[in-house]
């Protein structure tokens, strides 16, 4: 009798890595998960080991496996999602990093990206890219790497080196060197790839003084990629999906038609809006690849927000607040409302849609009377608030407006978030049925392409939604917290006015 098929699909994120066995109805069997470690050199500065987020997936492979109690001989596909511009460069003779990963966080460029603006890069870099000129993205740590490893740059240009975000990584070690790739999501976010011609741009690799020699082949999000080493899981697994966490989530979530958008709550928050297969051109908001399946290009129009449930781990580990984030919600509705309190979490700056890395945290609002709880609140309120900022910007570039936003991530399993963005956005929030939006992505990608499941529509259509959050807010009561956000926002943002922070 023939074994059904499964497939196995790794997420990994900036705090945890996980790893899910799905069978051929996409139902998830398993689920293993192990949180990683982060390392704060400095003040702006965040990093990751390598070999634990090599060890993680491994580590996670194996037990998604067991709990299934699936051989490895029956997985047909293995997917791969990962945080997105986090950089990394080993050595192809022996795979060892030549510096830890430099994390989408970090911020330790934002004067090369200064000094880029200042000479009038930007332009080249939005048109060819999507992108704008920010630390958040890899072309700059690539070349801060280059720059700052002793010897590295003229390794890189004899060949000896390897880049690649961290799906490049794991694909590298799980072929055991095999093969160098990546695919069209994580390539359109370095800086140095054209998403229009879907070639590495020659021009901008001189801009960041980048070596051509150091990047991956670009493929396809869903396609054949290469097969694990045997000994690693068991079998020689076919890896067929791989995209970023944030595009794989739009997979996950169903939105494969333009005017589709999903807003995935992590670390950070990241909106995309499907635009088909028009590239739309925006002023502070992200152009960026969907997926790119069978030659077919799919874009998206993004918005970035650095600090979301990051600011919920920030109150339970550095103010203990909290003992636990999932105490978050009964926390926040413990006050009958903010108190006044506005928290802007731009603790690495703040992403779109103003694009400002000078800017800091901010409370303010507070009396003698304010409590944890109000500080809680204000957390989850900035959050949606941030949202709202990005939906306008969108709106405002000549974007499709979304019906609804479909959410997704740890901070969507919070019912009082869920209903406040609702609120704020004036719009019906969708919450997806399974929290785990971007391994699923991952997973329908490879089962797409070794014929487990037969096009994306299909799966798009069964993306199921477990809860609906309508909007109930007064339009004043709305008016007026928007209002104070608008005005606490102002104050974080570096020689900004009120009116700069609410321009649309």
């Amino acid at each position: 009798m023939t074994q059904p098929p499964y497939v196995l699909a790794i997420d990994q994120g900036t705090t945890s890595t996980r790893a899910v066995v799905f069978d051929a109805q996409a139902r998830a069997l398993s689920l293993a998960r192990r949180e990683l470690p982060q390392h704060y050199p400095a003040a702006g500065l965040v990093e990751h080991d390598a070999e634990d987020i090599w060890r993680h997936a491994l580590a996670t492979a194996r037990e998604a496996l067991e709990q299934a109690g699936v051989n490895a001989r029956a997985i047909v596909a293995l997917g791969i999602t990962n945080q997105r511009e986090t950089t990394l460069i080993w050595e192809r003779g022996t795979g060892n990093p030549i510096h830890r990963a430099i994390v989408w966080q970090d911020r330790r460029t934002a004067q090369q990206c200064a000094t880029l603006r200042a000479a009038g890069a930007e332009v080249l870099v939005r048109e060819r890219t999507g992108l704008i000129l920010d630390p958040y993205f890899s072309g700059t740590k690539i070349a801060w790497l280059l720059d700052n490893i002793p010897g590295a740059r003229a390794r890189a240009e004899r060949g000896e080196l390897a880049f690649g975000t961290i799906d490049t990584f794991l694909l590298w070690r799980f072929t055991a060197g095999r093969v160098h790739a990546t695919d069209a999501t994580n390539a359109s976010r370095t800086l140095l790839f054209n998403i229009h011609t879907q070639e590495w741009d020659a021009e901008l690799l001189r801009l960041l003084n980048v070596p051509r020699a150091l990047l991956p082949e670009v493929r396809d999000s869903s396609g054949e990629f290469g097969l694990t080493e045997a000994s690693l899981l068991g079998a020689a697994i076919p890896i067929t999906g791989i995209a970023g966490d944030q595009q794989a989530a739009l997979v996950g979530q169903g939105c494969c038609k333009p005017g589709m958008a999903k807003s995935t709550y992590g670390t950070g928050c990241f909106l995309l809006l499907n635009t088909g297969a028009v590239a739309v051109a925006s002023r502070r908001m992200l152009t960026t690849v969907a997926y790119r399946i069978g030659g077919r290009t799919t874009y998206a129009m993004e918005g970035s927000i650095f600090v979301a449930g990051a600011a919920i781990k920030w109150l339970r580990d550095g103010l203990h607040v909290l003992r636990e984030a999932s105490e978050s919600a009964s926390a926040a509705a413990s006050v009958p409302d903010d108190h006044g309190v506005y928290l802007v979490p731009a603790f690495v700056g703040l992403g779109a849609p103003h694009w400002e890395p000078a800017a800091r945290g901010l409370i303010c609002g507070l009396t003698l009377d304010s409590r944890g709880a109000h500080l809680v609140r204000a957390a989850l309120e900035s959050v949606a608030y941030q949202t709202l900022d990005l939906t306008a910007a969108m709106a405002h570039d000549g974007a499709q407006a979304a019906s609804a936003i479909r959410v997704d991530g740890g901070m969507a399993a919070n019912d009082w978030f869920c209903q406040f963005l609702a609120d704020v956005l004036d719009a019906p929030v969708e919450r997806a049925a399974g929290p785990e939006a971007t391994v699923a992505g991952a997973a329908r990608l490879a089962g797409l392409a070794t014929g487990v499941w037969p096009e994306l529509a299909v799966l798009a259509a069964a993306a199921q939604t477990a809860t609906v959050f309508t909007p109930r807010m007064s339009a004043p009561l709305r008016a007026t917290l928007i209002a104070g956000w608008h005005e606490a926002l102002a104050r974080a943002l570096p020689g900004r006015t009120l009116a700069d922070a609410t321009s649309k």
